[in-house]
C-alpha cells in the first residue's frame, strides 16, 4: 500500500468498539449466570481470540457480526480444554483468562503468535503464584509435540490452578491488564484481595464488574474484589474506541482544511489522556453530546485543524494514553517546538518496541526524533516526507504511520498494513469516507 498527501478531511465517522471493553463483555459474561448481550462488539482478530478461548472452555457464543450472545455458565461453569487456548496476538486475552483460569480447578495451557511469545508474563505469573496458581513455561521451539520446560517468562505456558488466597498485591507498575488479571483471581480466593497501583490505569474491569453484580470498591489507586460473587448476565452497548479515534483526532488535527465528528467515543478519564495530550499541544476539539452509556462515559468529539506546540506527556498522564504515544509522536513531528515523552518504558513490552518502532520510522520520514530508556523526544518543524515503513507487525505502528503518511511529502509505503485488523478492520476505508 502507498499513501500520498490529502488535504481537506470531513464528514462524520464512528469507530468501532472499545477493545478492551468488547474483550471484558465476553470474559465476564462466561463467568456469569445467563445471558449476556454485547452490541457494538468489535470484530477485531484480538476479541475474536477471547471468544474462540471461551468456546474451548465450554461456553456457547453467538456471534453474527453486529451482536455477541454469551450464554453464561456462572463462576464455576468453565470446562478444562484439551487443546490449547491460541490467544493469537492479543496481550489482554492472555492475561486476563489467566486471572480466570488461576480459579479453576482444572489445568490449562496457553499460547500465541511470535509477538506473545516475546511479551512479559512474570507480571501476572509472580501476583498468581503468590495467590496459589502454579505456572509452567515451555520451550516454543518445542511445543507442543515434544514439550520442554523453559526458563523465560512467556507464553507457551501451562497453568494449575485451584484454592486460591487472598492478598493484597502492591503492583510496581501502572498496568490495567495486570490489575484485572488479579481483581477476577480474586473472585475465587477466600477472602477480599486487593490491588494498589503507583497511579490508577484504566478502570473497565471494576466499572464492568460492579455492573455484573460483584462486590468491587475502588480508592484512590486500590481496586478491592470479594470473593464467590454472584454474577447476572447484562446488556452491553460497548462504545467507540478511544484508541482507534486517537488516530483520527490526529488526522484532524494535523491536516489543512479539515473539520469531522467522530461519534460515540468513550470518553473514560482513565483511558482519555489523547484528549488531555492534544488540548494542551493546542488543538481544537469539543467534546458534544456527553452521556453515560452502559456504565461508561461517552461523548461526539468535534476535530478541527490546529496549530500544534511541543508538550512534555509523562507522569501519571501515561497510563491514560499508553497505546496513543506513537500517534501523538506522529503528532509532534509535525508540531513546532520540542516534545518530550518519557516515564513509558512499558512501550518497550508492547507488540512492538515501540520506543525503537517509532523513533525509527519519524526518523526515516526526516523527523529528528531520539529514543530515550523510558521514551522519546521529538523536535517538530522538520520537513516531513514519505518513506518506507517498517510496521513490526504491530498495528499501532501501522495505523500511526498512516496519519503521516496522508501528511508528507512524496509517497510512504508499508510493509505490513493489514495488521491494523488486530483492532481496527476497516481504519483504511473510514480515511477514505472522510475523503469522499
Amino acid at each position: 500500500m502507498e499513501l500520498t498527501r490529502k488535504h481537506s478531511f470531513h464528514g462524520e465517522l464512528t469507530v468501532p468498539g472499545d477493545k478492551s471493553i468488547s474483550h471484558r463483555g465476553i470474559m465476564f459474561g462466561a463467568i456469569s449466570n445467563g445471558l449476556t448481550e454485547v452490541t457494538n462488539f468489535l470484530q477485531g482478530a484480538d476479541c475474536l481470540s477471547t471468544i474462540a478461548c471461551f468456546r474451548q472452555l465450554g461456553i456457547e457464543i453467538e456471534n453474527d457480526g453486529s451482536r455477541v450472545l454469551v450464554h453464561g455458565k456462572g463462576l464455576h461453569g468453565l470446562k478444562g480444554s484439551e487443546q490449547v487456548l491460541d490467544v493469537g496476538n492479543s496481550g489482554t486475552t492472555l492475561r486476563l483468562i489467566s486471572g480466570i483460569l488461576a480459579g479453576q480447578s482444572f489445568q490449562s495451557t496457553l499460547n500465541g503468535d511470535a509477538s506473545i511469545r516475546k511479551r512479559p508474563m512474570k507480571r501476572i505469573f509472580k501476583p498468581l503464584s503468590e495467590m496459589g496458581a502454579r505456572f509452567q513455561c515451555w520451550d516454543a521451539m518445542h511445543f507442543p509435540e515434544h514439550p520442554a520446560k523453559s526458563s523465560s517468562d512467556c507464553a507457551p505456558f501451562t497453568i494449575q490452578g485451584g484454592s486460591l488466597r487472598h492478598i493484597h498485591y502492591q503492583s510496581p507498575i501502572a498496568s490495567a491488564q495486570v490489575k484485572s488479571s488479579i481483581l477476577l483471581a480474586g473472585l475465587y480466593a477466600d477472602g477480599i484481595t486487593r490491588v494498589t497501583e503507583p497511579v490508577l490505569s484504566r478502570n473497565h474491569t471494576e466499572l464492568m464488574l460492579a455492573g455484573f453484580g460483584a462486590n468491587i470498591v475502588s480508592t484512590e489507586t486500590t481496586a478491592a474484589v470479594w470473593p464467590e460473587p454472584v454474577l447476572e448476565g447484562q446488556s452491553i452497548c460497548v462504545p467507540g474506541d478511544i484508541s482507534s479515534a486517537a488516530y483520527f483526532i490526529a488526522l484532524g488535527l494535523i491536516s489543512p482544511n479539515s473539520e469531522f465528528l467522530i461519534q460515540n467515543v468513550g470518553v473514560n478519564p482513565t483511558r482519555s489522556g489523547i484528549l488531555r495530550a492534544a488540548l494542551a499541544m493546542g488543538g481544537n476539539l469539543t467534546l458534544l453530546n456527553e452521556r453515560t452509556v452502559s456504565g461508561e462515559p461517552v461523548a461526539d468529539i468535534l476535530v478541527k485543524s490546529s496549530s500544534l506546540h511541543g508538550i512534555v506527556v509523562e507522569g501519571e498522564l501515561i497510563p491514560t494514553l499508553i497505546d496513543e504515544l506513537p500517534v501523538i509522536a506522529v503528532m509532534a513531528a509535525f508540531a513546532e517546538g520540542e516534545t518530550v515523552i518519557k516515564d513509558a518504558q512499558e512501550l518497550k513490552v508492547k507488540e512492538s518496541d515501540r520506543i525503537a518502532s517509532v523513533t525509527e520510522n519519524l526518523t526515516a520520514m526526516g523527523a529528528d526524533a531520539l529514543p530515550a530508556w523510558d521514551g522519546m523526544i521529538i523536535r517538530g518543524g522538520r520537513a516531513i516526507h514519505g518513506a518506507r515503513i517498517h510496521t513490526y507487525g504491530d498495528h499501532r505502528i501501522a495505523m500511526a504511520f498512516a496519519v503521516a503518511g496522508l501528511n508528507a511529502d512524496g509517497v510512504t509505503s508499508f510493509d505490513e498494513e493489514q495488521c491494523v485488523a488486530v483492532s481496527y478492520p476497516s481504519f483504511y476505508e473510514d480515511i477514505n469516507k472522510l475523503l469522499a
